[in-house]
């Protein structure tokens, strides 16, 4: 199982993690919206038991067990749309997004 990170990404994980502290990012998935699950993104203080990390460009992605089968196989960007700023996950196990494409199915 595996979850990779553009460079892009790496660079905010890092810029984040000299900010606010921590080891790096955690990406998780929680149950909302009309298709489902939805993706969650907070700075991770610590690796916590079950945990999985990914590594890439010097930086950290943790990903809890829960999420991972669902997130197996994704890549993680950091994107910038003019004045828009966010964290974008190209996951090949999505079958069904909602209409204002902030859940998805699997």
């Amino acid at each position: 199982m595996a979850i990779t990170l553009t460079e892009s990404a790496a660079t905010q994980i890092r810029t984040s993690v000299a900010k606010f502290g921590g080891v790096g990012l955690k990406l998780g998935v929680k149950k909302v919206g009309c298709s489902g699950l939805a993706y969650t993104f907070d700075m991770a203080s610590e690796v916590a038991p079950g945990d999985h990390v990914f590594e890439g460009h010097e930086a950290k992605l943790v990903v809890t067990s829960d999420a991972l089968a669902v997130l197996d196989g994704s890549e993680l960007d950091y994107v910038r749309e003019g004045f828009k700023q966010m964290f974008t996950v190209k996951n090949p196990n999505v079958k069904s997004t909602c209409g204002c494409g902030e859940s998805f199915g699997v």
